[in-house]
């Protein structure tokens, strides 16, 4: 006996598509569901929350610090405990206190580092590869300079001559020479895209070139761009971090390079004080597991291959859930037009390659 689910199907065109509920939902839900569909992964979810649990911890740092971070006191070297949480240094310093207030520095770099190579990866590669010609070729040839130029060297140079910049110096140096390779990626997606008929359409249409640009590519496009940002941040944080670790002036008081640099020069290790380096050492594999957490889950956002629809939301003509099986391509079965096929068993579920018993189990 065919059931009310295959009984709809029939008379609304004889074929059953896969349970979809954004299908049937109000368009205030299908938006609202759209808008939150990037963090309904688990991995898009933790790594913006840890993400925002450091930019408040960056902006909040320094007026919730226990201790001033260069403080002296006559507890030396103390373990951890209640009164301080990460330890003392050598010096009586209190490293929980050093390990938050150094947070916003790290933040701070890494900020301005990715806006700024963003920025100019958006503004040349996008022209580069829209424009064409000349244009095209010269900014091209500017960014296979820039993709060259030995970044770390030259900001240990800068900083060394202007130890007075501080953070804002290191962060331009990074954004000014890390965004060549997000030029050369955002050119070639605007190459692909800028054939499109949709591009053509408004073209045709007598749009302006920064109107179809800003509205009509930029778009389609950022995805690309926020990835971009978010490996040019970590590339950043860790970049200011090897700097500080090395003792290169013109940094911050305090950052999370600088409590590893102290704890290496006084031999931490060497003394037992395991408190001394191990949270720097946490907050740095924390942050850039949040960041590539992020980026993770833009791919699976813009990436239709990495989703796991498949899996999700799957049901039967009875309206059970499908169960998949590993090695198994969800497809639908349709169902002939013939009213005397419906009672037929596994009739309009969801199957797979091989039979539908194997699958709706």
């Amino acid at each position: 006996m065919a059931t009310a689910a295959s009984n709809t199907a029939l008379t609304s065109g004889g074929a059953v598509s896969p349970h979809d509920p954004e299908a049937t939902a109000p368009d205030s839900t299908r938006s609202r569901r759209r808008h939150l569909r990037f963090l309904s992964s688990p991995k898009a979810a933790v790594g913006a929350g840890l993400l925002l649990f450091f930019t408040v911890l960056a902006i909040v740092g320094p007026y919730i610090t226990p201790y001033d971070p260069s403080a002296r006191s006559n507890d030396l070297l103390q373990a951890p405990s209640w009164h301080h949480w990460f330890g003392t240094t050598h010096l009586g310093q209190d490293i929980f206190s050093q390990v938050v207030d150094g947070t916003r520095s790290v933040m701070y770099v890494g900020f301005l580092a990715g806006l700024v190579a963003s920025a100019l990866a958006v503004l040349i590669g996008v022209t580069s590869g829209y424009l064409g010609g000349f244009a095209s070729d010269a900014l091209s040839a500017l960014t296979n300079v820039f993709l060259v130029i030995p970044a770390l060297l030259l900001i240990i140079i800068i900083t060394s001559s202007l130890p007075t910049g501080g953070e804002t110096v290191v962060g331009l140096v990074i954004g000014f020479t890390s965004w060549a390779w997000g030029a050369r990626v955002l050119r070639a997606q605007t190459l692909s895209l800028r054939r499109r008929d949709f591009i053509e359409a408004a073209r045709a249409t007598g749009e302006s070139t920064w109107r179809i640009i800003t509205f009509e590519l930029l778009p389609n496009l950022s995805a690309v761009i926020i990835s971009g940002f978010i490996g040019t941040m970590i590339y950043a944080v860790m970049s200011e971090i090897i700097l500080a670790f090395i003792g290169v002036p013109g940094l911050a008081d305090w950052n999370w390079g600088t409590v590893l640099y102290w704890a290496q020069s006084q031999q931490a290790l060497a003394q037992g004080a395991w408190w001394w380096f191990v949270p720097a050492g946490l907050a740095i594999a924390i942050l850039g597991t949040s960041l590539s957490l992020v980026n993770f889950g833009i791919d699976e956002f813009v990436n239709p291959r990495l989703r796991n629809n498949g899996e999700r939301g799957a049901k039967g003509a009875d309206g059970r859930p499908v169960r998949m099986r590993v090695g198994f391509t969800p497809v639908v079965i349709p169902i002939p037009d013939e009213p005397d096929q419906s009672d037929r068993p596994g009739a309009g579920v969801v199957g797979s390659t091989s039979t539908s018993e194997d699958v709706a189990q």
